[in-house]
C-alpha cells in the first residue's frame, strides 16, 4: 500500500461538479492499494497516518500529530500510485489491486482511522474526482507498507 500524505490547511473533493468531502486543517492522503496488500498493510497505514507528527509545536518543531491539533483526514483512492512507467511512455498498472480488493482495503483504512478517533472523509472509489487543496508548508510524506521492515 502506498500513500502520499500532504499536510493541508484545507482540502476538498468534487465529483460531477458536486462537493462530496471537505476538511480544514489536516492531511490529504492519496492512497494506492497494491495487488498483494492485506489487512497487515491496512494496520501499518492506519498506525503511520494517525501517528505522523508533522505539525509544528510552539517551538516550531514538527512534534504534533493530527490528534494533537484536532486535524481531519481526507483519504482519496488513487490506484495510479502503482503506475510503472519504467518501460515506454504508457504506465502499467499491473501491480495495482483489482477494484474489489482495492475498495475493501481503502474502506478498511478509512474505518481504522475513524476508530483511532480521527475525523475522516473520503473521495469516491472508481470515480473521476477533482481534488483541491491548500498545502501547508508544503509538507509531503511518502509511505509504502512494503518498506516497513
Amino acid at each position: 500500500m502506498r500513500a502520499v500524505v500532504q499536510r493541508v490547511k484545507s482540502a476538498s473533493v468534487r465529483v460531477g461538479g458536486q462537493q462530496v468531502s471537505v476538511i480544514g486543517q489536516g492531511f490529504l492522503v492519496l492512497l494506492g492499494v497494491g495487488a498483494d496488500d492485506d489487512q497487515g498493510d491496512v494496520a501499518y497505514m492506519v498506525r503511520k497516518i494517525s501517528g505522523l507528527r508533522i505539525f509544528y509545536d510552539q517551538d516550531e518543531r514538527m512534534r504534533l500529530s493530527l490528534h494533537d491539533v484536532a486535524g481531519a483526514v481526507l483519504v482519496v483512492p488513487q490506484f495510479t500510485l502503482y503506475g510503472d512507467a519504467r518501460k515506454g511512455n504508457r504506465p502499467s498498472f499491473a501491480q495495482a489491486a483489482a477494484p474489489e480488493l482495492g475498495r475493501t482495503l481503502y474502506e478498511s483504512v478509512m474505518q481504522g482511522l475513524k476508530e483511532s478517533g480521527l475525523q475522516v472523509c473520503g473521495g469516491r472509489f472508481r470515480e473521476a474526482m477533482e481534488v483541491e487543496l491548500i498545502n501547508d508548508g508544503p509538507v509531503t510524506i511518502l509511505l509504502d507498507s512494503s518498506k516497513q521492515f
